[in-house]
């Protein structure tokens, strides 16, 4: 079984209805790193010298490849991510090996196999 995985910065308002989603489409868990912050085209405002900034929260997600890009399109759905400027991001990469996710594969199997 081959493996992605998802890299979503997320609003941190939006991150538990984003992982709700991406669970119903098949993810299986996920890792959760709060209050990140990134910088997109154009520069935050300040309000005297305050940030304004949103805090987001990065969703790392592993999930079998033929789940991936449905979860991917999930995750933007939800997010709100094409909406607007900064409203969020996910990507999908490669994954070469992984352990520790044996428990998952008798699971997936099963799901994707109805899938297919």
């Amino acid at each position: 079984m081959r493996f992605k995985l998802l890299v979503a910065f997320v609003e941190d308002t939006k991150t538990d209805a984003v992982l709700d989603a991406a669970r119903e489409a098949g993810a299986t868990g996920a890792t959760v790193i709060n209050n990140a912050r990134g910088e997109g085209l154009h520069k935050k405002k300040t309000f005297l010298g305050l940030s304004l900034e949103v805090q987001r929260d990065v969703l790392l997600l592993v999930v079998e490849e033929h789940l991936a890009r449905s979860i991917l399109e999930t995750i933007e759905q939800v997010g709100e991510f094409d909406s607007g400027p900064g409203q969020g991001i996910a990507v999908q990469l490669d994954i070469e090996d992984a352990i520790g996710v044996a428990h998952q594969v008798e699971t997936l199997t099963k799901v994707v196999e109805d899938k297919l």
